[in-house]
């Protein structure tokens, strides 16, 4: 409605000229050829990020706010009908929360910037006002998002929905390319073709990047599928075997998952999973590698981990994974997790044959009573919860 409104406001009490006119329409072309040129790749499902702001941010730079509240909606029309459907209301929202945007950086910029053509003439002062204005334009976009995000789903952080070190460096990436496209473009709007194959190649980049990032991932809890999970462990057994260093391999299964589902429904039983996922990744090293292996069963593997090491982490995961705890109705549910660890050299020296090992450990743990922690029956006697009495194995 904001949006509307602002809308109509300008429309109504600003001046039109045809000059205005056709820049917007070289800047939309040159969208439209963008999103054309990347269709046959496609976008990833959820959240995904284009280069297109350095269509629709020169617009709020180079003409004024009517044409920056204009300029998102044709893009986010090409994307509905051209690259992949979505539900409308998504479409509609992004498009007002950059229309919105847009058009503060346009008022700022032309309020404080009195002659338009001070950004086609290289002037300091103005290239720095462009700088501020696309910060701005990038904050009140990312704000509008987020508070959206977090309504629909108020029991995600707000460090999920806001800037992460990777969506920071794309958003000044983002804007240095459509404070250089404004300066180009004020220039001469025929060097705008200039322009054109760099950003198209970027965002080809961009988005294969994301695609190849969405293949690798499980889409439920955002941890690595089985596939890639399995070639990073990979990696890090031949790495571990070179070097000489230990490495530990956890597998981690929820307790009574299928009771969950049963009495309380599959919708409730993933977000128990999304729940365990991040609190395993929560509890984690950057570089340890998590992933989820089918079903209720996730797989960690640790480098440079001791038996020690790897009981002390196995420990801190089924503590943290005991105290979490996942509404549902009246309910407030709580599960538990069996894990089964082995070290490498000491189980087994490569993935297959660690995997067995700690699989066997996990079934060993299931058979103690569960919501413990077990090596392989041979060597290391189970962890046992303090407190807790289990049968002799």
């Amino acid at each position: 409605m904001l949006d509307t409104a602002a809308i109509v406001f300008f429309a109504v009490t600003g001046d039109f000229r045809w000059s205005d006119v056709l820049t917007f329409a070289a800047l939309m072309a040159c969208g439209a050829v963008c999103i054309e040129a990347t269709r046959r790749l496609g976008m990833p499902a959820g959240v995904s990020r284009d280069l297109l702001s350095a269509w629709w941010l020169p617009a709020a730079l180079l003409l004024p706010p009517l044409y920056a509240l204009l300029a998102p909606i044709p893009f986010q029309f090409l994307l509905q009908k051209r690259v992949r459907a979505t539900v409308v209301y998504r479409r509609v929202f992004s498009s007002a929360a950059i229309g919105l945007a847009g058009g503060a950086a346009s008022l700022l910029f032309h309020g404080t910037v009195g002659d338009p053509n001070a950004l086609s003439r290289g002037d300091g002062v103005s290239i720095l006002m462009a700088v501020g204005c696309a910060v701005l334009f990038t904050v009140i976009n990312t704000a509008l998002i987020a508070i959206a995000a977090h309504t629909a789903d108020p029991d995600s952080r707000w460090r999920e929905v806001l800037w992460d070190r990777e969506s920071l460096l794309l958003d000044v990436v983002e804007l240095c390319l459509g404070v250089i496209v404004s300066i180009i473009g004020g220039i001469n709007l025929a060097l705008l073709l200039l322009a054109l194959p760099p950003v198209v190649l970027l965002q080809r980049t961009l988005l294969h990047a994301q695609l190849q990032a969405a293949a690798r991932t499980d889409l439920k809890t955002g941890l690595l599928n089985a596939a890639a999970w399995q070639r990073e462990a990979d990696t890090e057994i031949v790495r571990a075997r070179r070097t000489g260093e230990t490495l530990a391999l956890l597998i981690v299964d929820i307790d009574h998952f299928k009771r969950v589902n049963d009495t309380y429904g599959h919708l409730v039983g993933d977000q128990v999973l999304i729940g365990v996922a991040d609190t395993i990744r929560n509890q984690l090293r950057d570089y340890d590698v998590v992933g989820r292996f089918g079903g209720e069963e996730f797989v960690v593997l640790l480098p440079r981990a001791d038996v020690t090491e790897a009981r002390r982490v196995a420990e801190r995961l089924r503590f943290r994974v005991g105290r979490m705890a996942v509404p549902a109705d009246d309910n407030m549910i709580t599960v538990t997790i069996s894990v089964g660890v082995a070290i490498m050299s000491v189980h087994g020296d490569d993935l297959i044959e660690l995997l067995a090992a700690a699989d066997l450990a996990l079934y060993r743990a299931k058979e103690l009573g569960r919501d413990q922690i077990c090596l392989p029956a041979a060597t290391v006697p189970p962890a046992r919860r303090p407190g807790s009495e289990t049968a002799p194995s």
